[in-house]
């Protein structure tokens, strides 16, 4: 390869996110949207976590696991969102090579935090609720760190390795990412070297971090709704059936979406659905956390209302 080859391979060092341009007419109203959707999002996890971290009350595993929840869905909000609200504002869609490398970077981190959140999340309500007895020796303090701590770690690692590959990669051609975030499938697609490897790795990463949880999630939901079927009132049955059904829906509507965007092959007729699969798990998930986790929650409610008669008096 002549040096003049290599000079074009590297010469990349910005990109453009061609972002929602399927609805041009409609950028002032989607910057609206999306500013509202951010704001919202950013209110109500950051009010569950100093919620949590605040009160003594909450300071058990399922809030300490909320707390965390909240806590990444502002982060992972704060990743994808302001990028997207100013280019819906300004029209100005570049973006730098390492700005875009770190917004990938920082995006994989919580989400592959997030799957495994979840799966946490609904093994804390298996143990709870089918093995109440177990609860305080199973879900002490200890084991609770170690899983968040787990997830991070691994979470970290991962997508380390997978960005460190993507570092060094040339970038020939065209440098318009057909996405509103910088993400490794389009990233990756815009390099002239051999992406085999690469590919792999998403792939291989896409089952540790996604099927791996999503079973897991499951597998609890199940059990759980086996010993709901057990409860002999009808109306406690009914309440716990309410708390499932809402708490799968969210889970659903996460790994759902990232199943289809980073294990489904790459065809050009589902090529156009990614980005509506992606808002799904970048923007509506963070959006609807704090509700279907926290906000319907009774004791929530009830420090709430405390909080409002503090401030009030």
């Amino acid at each position: 390869m002549s040096d003049t080859e290599k000079g074009n391979q590297t010469a990349i060092q910005e990109f453009i996110l061609l972002g929602l341009e399927t609805f041009p007419e409609l950028q002032i109203l989607l910057f609206w949207f999306f500013l509202v959707i951010y704001l919202i999002t950013i209110t109500g996890n950051l009010l569950i976590f100093l919620l949590v971290v605040a009160n003594q009350h909450l300071h058990t595993p399922m809030y300490f696991f909320l707390a965390n929840l909240s806590w990444l869905d502002a982060c992972y909000s704060s990743t994808i969102l302001p990028k997207l609200l100013a280019n819906l504002l300004t029209g100005d869609r570049t973006i730098t090579l390492h700005g875009c490398l770190a917004q990938c970077h920082i995006f994989g981190i919580c989400a592959g935090v997030e799957t495994y959140l979840l799966a946490a999340m609904s093994y804390d309500r298996f143990v709870a609720i089918c093995r109440p007895l177990l609860y305080t020796s199973v879900m002490n303090i200890k084991f609770c760190f170690q899983l968040i701590a787990g997830t991070w770690v691994n979470s970290l690692i991962f997508t380390g390795i997978l960005v460190a590959l993507i570092d060094p990669l040339p970038f020939c051609g065209s440098n318009v990412i057909d996405h509103y975030f910088c993400d490794f499938l389009p990233l990756e697609k815009l390099s002239c070297s051999d992406r085999n490897l690469l590919e792999l790795l998403v792939f291989f990463l896409a089952i540790i971090f996604t099927i791996a949880p999503f079973l897991l999630t499951v597998i609890s939901y199940i059990c759980i709704i086996g010993t709901i079927i057990k409860i002999k009132s009808t109306i406690g049955r009914q309440k716990a059936f309410s708390t499932c059904s809402s708490h799968l829906m969210v889970v659903g509507l996460y790994y759902g979406a990232l199943i289809f965007v980073y294990m489904l092959p790459d065809s050009p007729t589902l090529r156009p659905l990614n980005k509506i699969f992606s808002i799904f798990y970048t923007v509506m998930t963070p959006l609807v956390n704090p509700l279907i986790y926290s906000l319907r929650n009774k004791e929530v409610h009830k420090i709430l209302r405390q909080l409002y008669s503090k401030v009030i008096i």
